[in-house]
């Protein structure tokens, strides 16, 4: 039973580095919900992987495309409990931190019939051969909404 025992914390202690490098660099974040609450939700967090070191990279389409123009639907821009947080605002919020992208999806301007004008400040369209490098870099890891 002692050797078992042994035997046991010797392979935690193996697996303990593994999972400390389990923390990935940079997170991929894809958000299509139409939904306020599923908007506002995966803003948190990409903001909490965000305090804890890890580089943000948002993708909005279709729906949630509409969280990055001016001139945004009143569901992107109203405030929701429990702080009162908008996903729009929130959004704006990750854009702003140091090394952080916020883009839509390629066709989602063209299928709006407008261009990249709309959008706000800090947000930028995607080019498909650079996002999907984005998506299967080593150190990342996606959330899709």
């Amino acid at each position: 039973m002692k050797k078992l025992a042994i035997a046991a914390i010797s392979a935690l202690g193996l697996c303990s580095p593994a999972l400390a490098q389990d923390k990935p660099e940079t997170l991929v974040t894809i958000l299509t919900a139409p939904e306020p609450q599923t908007q506002l939700m995966a803003m948190v967090l990409a903001m909490q992987a965000a305090k804890q070191g890890v580089a943000q990279h948002v993708l909005l389409c279709g729906p949630a495309g509409d969280l990055a123009l001016k001139d945004a639907p009143d569901a992107a821009t109203a405030p929701q409990p429990p702080k009162g947080m908008s996903p729009q605002g929130l959004m704006q919020k990750i854009a702003a931190m140091p090394g952080a992208k916020v883009e839509v999806c390629a066709i989602y301007l063209p299928g709006r019939g407008a261009d990249p004008s709309v959008l706000l400040d800090g947000v930028s369209v995607a080019k498909p051969p650079a996002m999907a490098s984005a998506m299967i870099a080593p150190g990342a890891r996606i959330a899709s909404y």
